[in-house]
């Protein structure tokens, strides 16, 4: 695969286009009527002097990008796969990928270079030979955190965006930190930073009028480092202005999904030097990478995990038989749903296509970016692979719950992972009905499946007992649900799957797997025989699963099928930040830390989060401490406020709120005032918000205050791999971890179920016994 790559400013030269303005006389002559001057003579002449002035640069830059595309498709006849440009080279890629004609891109970028060329006050610099996270750290530890990363152009190379004297600052700091070089640069504003929220609200405003179809082929966000949704152009270039432009990993994104060359498409060679640069400090990919680690000899411990699993036959056998044939799984084993697209479509694909069973993470985003992520998936998957999305509950907005089930049954979508439920709910019910009817032997089938997340007895019984009476009454009143398929629903339980959910990532109850399992499947096996259900309810294990010595326990419990969560988060394919996968990568069992819940933050839920190199746990639960002691924010004693104000939110309590309130809608709070209580617990709320996004967006400046969802699985993961190639994070997939877990799950409990050693006084068990004991004997 190709994928075209356009440059940004610092790319032009007195020159550039020369030749090109001739090949497409009927674009330049647009050119020069949208801007009111010689876009020719600007360029290659350049007699005023204004071609590296910001308002005239960009616009240029743009007219002789999509000409040299334009030139590139018609002298080799071949269109990239993905694209991809660099701050206001991304407009070329859009204008590639069918976004916007020319015309569109081109007002929208001279409106952009208007606006920012008005920047006045800031600076930025170049550092080479620094990570961002060591320029992060250094720059925090001088108390100079007004400064920005801007562009992550290298793993070496960054440039930083601030107030010119700050930059003027910084300079000596980060050398005696160790970096080779600090360059300032001549420009006038503060680009890619905080310091351009204005120009980015004036741009949003024009971005809004204008129309955008969706991209024909990927294209590849500054913002996020992955490809934009169909839905979500406008919302990301408009951030593009305050948000660091994230290269490295957009250039590792391209190498993930298998791009074999990656050519700049405009004037200079600025993007072909970062490219080379960052193929040459990255470590190679996990595909080019396969040497086969040779297996210890037989101790009784866990071998490291083989590159080249070989019990995938045994692997294949674990678990429940009918879990597999009713889902067409070749594995009983399953990826969890993790929040904001964390189990990203590109994670579900993979898990699908080897056999697996993956969960959209659709909590926490917007509903055209689920449409984007199911279409996306349904794109890429054969007849009968499959696939679940996340349905995440929300007490505070049944509304919103409803819309999703809506959007779910338009998508055609037949497996849902209830997760965060205490009960079950009206739109819930809905969806398990819908599609209910008989089959020839006169029993329930369902067209809609439930695979239930749980960690407490009470809300395990709701999810194995049929839909409440009460409950199918009012649907059917409502005109929701038909009599017949009430009727049916009172037949089966809610749920065809139940995932005991021991302490894990995330809303975690702290329940321990060896004493769930067991009642749990006692009193599944209870209300079977008290309701006559036909059909047996499978019980999956989630939580703690990191290595092939959890796996076995779970399985040696009677799980039907594994859960993994935590160690997918830290893949390739995961949507998260490549930060936080760094911080992941590094982590030990005893790097997690609870801390409040952001949604339950009044009630006092809790989350499991990282807590190495992080202070979110300790900042979170000194807001719930606040929240506790105090009944209104000015009741909160100065020196403590400014502490939160300046060093946890960055802005005031005012802010903070004007923050929440243009969120919500300028009629927020509807009726009544809030009352000081609730005032304080909508600016607290919104920490937890922030910490995500900053967590999500990979943001250097902020790493302090990630909130990162972790359970210790992935700590004992990280240990499990350590000196393979999977010590790396760049290698591992989540569809890879899946299959080697399983394989050395196999061989381990064939060698510790058969063969003890001399002496041991163990009879040995034949190895075919040991696979039916896993499989619960039902295969």
């Amino acid at each position: 695969m190709i994928a075209y790559v356009f440059p940004g400013q610092g790319s032009q030269s007195v020159g550039m286009g020369a030749g090109l303005f001739e090949e497409f006389a009927e674009l330049t002559a647009e050119a020069d009527r949208i801007l009111g001057y010689s876009v020719v003579e600007l360029c290659t002449a350049d007699p005023h002097g204004r071609l590296g002035q910001t308002q005239f640069t960009q616009p240029a830059l743009y007219v002789v990008n999509v000409l040299h595309h334009l030139h590139r498709l018609t002298t080799t006849g071949r269109a990239p796969d993905y694209v991809a440009g660099h701050s206001v080279g991304e407009y070329t890629a859009l204008f590639a990928a069918g976004v916007f004609d020319f015309g569109v891109g081109l007002r929208l970028v001279a409106r952009r270079g208007e606006l920012m060329g008005m920047a006045r006050g800031g600076g930025m610099a170049a550092v080479l030979g620094l990570p961002a996270d060591e320029v992060a750290g250094a720059l925090a530890a001088a108390g100079l955190e007004t400064i920005d990363l801007a562009n992550i152009n290298t793993p070496t190379q960054v440039v930083l965006s601030g107030l010119r004297a700050d930059i003027e600052s910084a300079g000596p700091i980060l050398k005696a930190a160790g970096a080779r070089g600090y360059t300032p640069l001549k420009v006038s504003g503060a680009f890619h930073s905080r310091y351009m929220r204005e120009a980015a609200d004036s741009f949003a405003a024009a971005l809004s009028t204008v129309p955008m179809s969706p991209p024909r082929i990927p294209v590849i966000a500054n913002v996020t480092a992955q490809p934009y949704p169909a839905g979500g152009v406008a919302d990301l270039l408009a951030q593009q202005i305050t948000a660091p432009v994230r290269w490295t990993e957009t250039v590792r994104y391209l190498l993930d999904v298998g791009v074999d060359d990656i050519e700049q498409v405009g004037p200079g060679k600025v993007l072909t030097g970062l490219v080379r640069a960052i193929r040459r400090e990255s470590a190679p990919a996990a595909a080019d990478q396969r040497q086969a680690a040779p297996k210890p000899a037989a101790t009784g411990r866990t071998p490291a995990p083989d590159d080249h699993p070989t019990d995938l036959e045994g692997a294949a056998w674990l678990g429940d038989a009918e879990f597999r044939r009713h889902y067409r799984l070749r594995y009983a084993y399953v990826s969890g749903s993790m929040y904001r697209g964390i189990a990203s479509a590109g994670l579900v694909i993979r898990m699908a296509r080897a056999g697996m069973l993956g969960f959209l993470g659709t909590g926490g985003l917007r509903p055209h970016q689920v449409d984007d992520a199911i279409a996306q998936v349904r794109r890429a998957l054969e007849p009968g692979q499959v696939f679940g999305v996340n349905l995440l509950h929300d007490p505070g907005d049944p509304a919103g719950e409803d819309d999703q089930v809506d959007r779910y049954l338009r998508h055609g979508v037949r497996l849902v992972e209830a997760s965060a439920f205490m009960d079950v709910s009206p739109a819930l019910v809905r969806y398990r009905c819908l599609g209910l009817r008989r089959d020839a032997q006169g029993r329930v089938v369902a067209e809609h499946h439930l695979m239930a997340k749980v960690s407490r007895p009470e809300v395990a019984r709701a999810f194995l007992a049929p839909a409440p009476e009460q409950m199918l009454r009012r649907l059917v009143t409502d005109g929701r649900i038909t009599d017949e398929q009430a009727r049916l629903a009172a037949e089966i339980p809610m749920a065809d799957d139940l995932t005991v959910e021991a302490d894990s990532a995330g809303h975690t109850d702290g329940g321990v797997a060896y004493t769930l399992m067991p009642a749990l499947g006692r009193l599944r096996d209870d209300l079977a025989a008290e309701h006559g259900y036909h059909q047996r309810v499978r019980i999956g294990a989630a939580g703690g699963i990191g290595t092939p010595e959890a796996a076995a326990a779970a399985l040696i419990l009677g799980a039907d099928y594994l859960v993994t969560g935590s160690v997918n988060q830290c893949t390739v394919e995961a949507g998260t930040s490549e930060p936080v996968k760094d911080l992941l990568q590094q982590m030990g069992v005893q790097d997690t830390a609870y801390a409040p819940a952001g949604d339950m933050f009044e009630i006092g839920a809790r989350v499991q989060v990282l807590r190495r190199g992080v202070f979110f746990p300790a900042r979170a639960n000194k807001l719930y401490q606040l929240y506790q002691q105090h009944d209104s924010l000015e009741s909160i004693d100065p020196k403590t406020r400014q502490q939160i104000e300046q060093r946890y939110f960055r802005r005031t309590f005012d802010d903070v709120f004007e923050l929440v309130r243009q969120y919500k809608g300028g009629d927020w709070p509807a009726g009544e005032r809030l009352s000081p209580k609730q005032r304080m617990l909508a600016v607290f709320k919104w920490y937890f918000a922030y910490t995500t996004d900053l967590a999500m967006r990979g943001d250097p400046a902020g790493r302090v205050d990630y909130q990162v969802h972790c359970g210790p699985a992935l700590g004992a993961f990280n240990a499990w791999v350590k000196g393979t190639e999977l010590e790396d994070w760049r290698h591992r997939h989540a569809d890879d971890i899946g299959l080697r877990l399983l394989a050395e799950t196999s061989a381990l409990l064939n060698d510790r179920l058969t063969t003890y050693g001399p002496g041991a006084g163990r009879a040995t068990v034949p190895g075919e016994l040991v696979l039916a004991a896993a499989d619960g004997g039902r295969s």
